[in-house]
């Protein structure tokens, strides 16, 4: 297909949605796709609903439609055969888990609908359901590691559109897990399994097809090799669902990370870190606004170093700098203080926790001994903070409450 057809193809899917999100019926956007458009790409798809994001249309309005749109394309996509993967590959892996997630799902529908005793229906849906729960590290991986990448690249609509799918599953399958625990009777469960029950497992299969058809070609195709490494390095850190990697997968991250670098560089103007870059001049602003008060106390006792939050609890002068931290603490403080800095230094501790009353502040002192990737002692971090606000927090308060 030439760059034309590909743009009046780009063009006819996009008018097909808008009309849709208008108000045409879904099986009428699904004749006029199959006589205008015909077959079309995993890629095709997700750059048609990028490029309505760029033109303005919510991501929301979109979210609202994405099952609608994958049920529209469904039989071309099933067309499409997904590149092969490696047995060690991140997309191989996210399949694998989608392969027991359908499993886990096909149980938990038998179950519901077995003729059976009540009590054992419910606690074998509610442990499933629990089991199903491990579906979150499935969907923090793609969030944290596959959407980031694919933003790099121009990609924007997978991280507006699909993420917040997700978490309305997650939504929808604590409502569950909360709604099931109060089901007393059969006619009361056959209510729950409408209600809650079959919208969370359509959601969470639904999800399946436009991973498989749509995200992960779509990624395999924009995604570069050293890419698809990082995400690969990372993804134990937040873990798999249901699955183990395979041999040889830990061996391989284990040679990558021995291959970054660990340690921080000044350079360009910035610091670079294996976790990222600051600019010199945001490296100020970053430090002050932490919500915790720290000083730096090097491997020979000295302070070298201390943060200037707007609400300081301890009052600090920079005529401290260059100071013996032992010269810092009134002398009944002496024999606490050298405990604390000789265990740091023998290797026989590497924190330890105080708090006061000071009026209305709780105040949470902690003592960390920093040490280089070869546990060698480099010196002492104070971190200081009023936790009485923390301590009256209840129930949740998330992101998406804000503008509620």
């Amino acid at each position: 297909m030439d760059a034309l057809n590909k743009g009046a193809k780009k063009e006819a899917l996009k008018d097909i949605i808008l009309d849709l999100h208008k108000g045409l019926p879904a099986e009428k956007a699904r004749d006029r796709f199959e006589k205008e458009v015909g077959n079309v790409s995993s890629t095709e798809i997700a750059e048609m609903e990028q490029s309505l994001i760029d033109e303005g249309v919510s991501p929301d309005e979109i979210k609202k439609f994405c099952n609608v749109h994958a049920l529209i394309f469904e039989s071309a996509l099933e067309k499409a055969t997904l590149q092969d993967t490696s047995p060690s590959h991140p997309v191989h892996l996210f399949k694998q888990e989608n392969r027991e997630t359908e499993k886990l799902v096909t149980g938990i529908k038998e179950a519901a609908a077995l003729p059976k005793d009540f009590t054992a229906v419910k606690r074998g849906i509610a442990a499933d359901l629990r089991q199903l729960k491990d579906i979150e590290k499935h969907y923090e991986r793609k969030a944290q590691l596959l959407f980031p990448f694919l933003e790099k690249h121009g990609f924007m609509g997978p991280s507006k559109v699909m993420w917040g799918k997700d978490n309305e599953i997650k939504d929808l399958l604590k409502k569950a897990l909360t709604k099931i625990e109060a089901v007393d009777s059969a006619p009361k469960l056959a209510e729950f399994n409408k209600e809650n029950l079959d919208p969370l497992l359509e959601e969470v299969t639904g999800m399946i097809f436009k991973e498989e058809n749509i995200l992960f070609p779509a990624a395999l195709e924009k995604l570069t090799p050293a890419e698809w490494v990082d995400i690969l390095r990372e993804s134990d850190d937040i873990g798999y669902a249901f699955i183990t990697p395979p041999e040889g997968t830990e061996d391989l991250v284990k040679h990558l990370e021995e291959a970054i670098m660990d340690e921080a560089v000044f350079k360009d103007e910035s610091i670079q870190l294996p976790t990222g870059n600051i600019k010199l001049n945001e490296l100020l602003p970053l430090l002050n606004t932490l919500p915790i008060d720290i000083t730096f106390v090097d491997k020979d006792d000295t302070v070298r170093y201390f943060s200037q939050g707007k609400d300081r609890i301890f009052s600090r002068t920079r005529a401290v700098i260059g100071r013996k931290v032992q010269n810092c603490h009134p002398p009944q403080s002496m024999a606490v203080v050298e405990k604390i800095l000789t265990s740091f230094k023998n290797g026989l501790k590497d924190s330890y926790d105080f708090w006061i009353n000071m009026g209305p502040k709780t105040v949470y002192i902690r003592y960390f001994a920093l040490r280089d990737s070869s546990r060698n002692y480099l010196g002492t971090l104070e971190v200081t903070q009023d936790i009485a606000p923390i301590k009256k927090l209840e129930g949740e308060r998330r992101l998406i409450d804000e503008n509620r």
